[in-house]
């Protein structure tokens, strides 16, 4: 169906924007809804755009924010990405308060989350916006500018072709609904709950990885790397390798620990494939999960709802069923910068994924919760860099996936294990209840004009 908008040329907000985008009819009715409240760079200290630096990331330091962690009103540092101590100098603006606001500057326009609770220091990168000193509680300011109302009035406003991006001027001037103070309070403290949540969740999926390691050996377990080593030819022809990183003797010590029974992953499978790459549809009806929906154990399923996600038709899912995503599957990232990140599947989904994920299904024998927590733990990241190959971009293929070893605890001990995980993932899962409450609510005011 074809919508259209008649505009007054006394109604065009000068000849900087005539494009028909921005006068679509959802963008307009948005528009008067917000018209009558003041902008929000009358409660907030300052909003600015951090300095840009070289990318040169370090083992250790100062945590650096990238627009990849922020999701809808938490950050997430699964992935962590640090700069030394001469980088943060050069970008001393960039640091981050407490309180402090970040929005997405490009891509998912609107996704913002506050700066909360964090001990240690956190930088800014350029792909962000950061509002200082917010003078009413921050994590309303956040859960509007995640509603529905505060994404689709930025995305009216976003300018550039190839890569549209919000300024801190334009992010100043979007009108900020402030409803009574008691309200105000009660969307703030439903985030901080969520907050809690979320914490909670992580510390108990930290109990599961130290169950783990203590019940392996490896509690005290260090890496360390040999400054040589001898290899015998006839390793060198068996495995086909012929690079120094491959022998490290790293990846054997640590099995040395290991009293447990050990078996190859290949043996406790019932099926280990990457995901066949299925067809992109515009108006297809199958959401194809990427790197993106990939958390630190548990997908992020609230990303298939931004607009990058890619979608594939129900006919091909029909076609080739065992690719669906179903409970209990087991997703192995296998390119890139990524490589080795591990999600279990909790949901019964009507998904299928990428061709650089693998999807493991173990068998009776091997819990796959336990099975995710081991290949995201130690064991599983030596043996992601030993049998990563290529130059240009790491990949691990499905045949080497297949030769991981894999410690076997006892299944009440696997059970443990997996307990704490679902504890972790239902914590987790309430903790996204009470963002979704703090959003529904500030949509509702707005609705009633409050």
């Amino acid at each position: 169906m074809i919508t259209y908008s008649i505009i007054p040329k006394s109604q065009l907000e000068g000849a900087l924007r005539l494009d028909a985008e921005y006068y679509q009819p959802e963008y307009l009715e948005v528009a008067k809804k917000l018209k009558k409240y003041e902008p929000l760079k009358k409660f907030v200290g300052d909003i600015i755009h951090p300095q840009e630096v070289k990318r040169e990331y370090s083992e250790s330091g100062y945590l650096f924010l990238l627009s990849q962690n922020l999701r809808e009103n938490y950050l997430d540092f699964s992935d962590k990405f640090y700069i030394d101590d001469g980088t943060a100098k050069q970008i001393s603006k960039n640091l981050l308060d407490e309180g402090d606001i970040v929005t997405v500057r490009t891509g998912s326009i609107g996704l913002s989350a506050v700066i909360s609770g964090f001990r240690e220091k956190v930088y800014a990168s350029a792909d962000v916006i950061v509002i200082k000193k917010p003078k009413i509680p921050p994590f309303y300011i956040s859960t509007f500018l995640n509603s529905k109302y505060g994404k689709l009035y930025l995305n009216r406003i976003i300018y550039g072709a190839l890569q549209p991006h919000i300024t801190p001027k334009l992010l100043g001037e979007i009108p900020l609904p402030l409803p009574n103070e008691a309200n105000v309070k009660e969307i703030h403290n439903l985030v901080g709950t969520a907050l809690n949540n979320f914490q909670q969740s992580e510390s108990l999926y930290s109990q599961a990885e130290n169950l783990l390691l203590e019940k392996l050996g490896l509690k005290n377990f260090k890496i360390e790397d040999d400054l040589f080593y001898l290899v015998n030819l006839s390793e060198i022809k068996s495995s086909h390798r012929a690079d120094a990183e491959y022998f490290q003797p790293k990846y054997e010590k640590i099995f040395d620990f290991i009293k447990s029974p050990i078996k190859k992953l290949g043996d406790i499978i019932k099926f280990l494939n990457h995901a066949k790459q299925p067809p992109y549809v515009d108006d297809g009806e199958i959401p194809i999960i990427t790197q993106k929906h990939l958390g630190s154990a548990f997908l992020n399923l609230a990303a298939i709802n931004e607009p990058d996600t890619k979608f594939t038709s129900a006919d091909w899912l029909k076609k080739y069923p065992k690719y669906q995503l179903r409970s209990g599957d087991v997703l192995y990232y296998s390119v890139g910068a990524y490589i080795g990140k591990t999600n279990i599947v909790f949901e019964n989904l009507q998904a299928t994924a990428a061709s650089f994920i693998t999807i493991i299904r173990p068998i009776e024998e091997v819990n796959p919760v336990y099975l995710t927590v081991v290949l995201n733990s130690i064991i599983g990241q030596l043996q992601s860099e030993k049998w990563q190959s290529a130059t240009a971009q790491q990949y691990i293929y499905p045949k080497d996936i297949k030769n991981f070893k894999i410690p076997i605890l006892s299944k009440p001990t696997q059970q443990k294990i997996a307990d704490l995980v679902q504890k972790s993932h239902k914590a987790r899962s309430k903790a996204k209840e009470f963002l979704e409450q703090a959003k529904r609510k500030v949509e509702e005011l707005i609705e009633k004009g409050e």
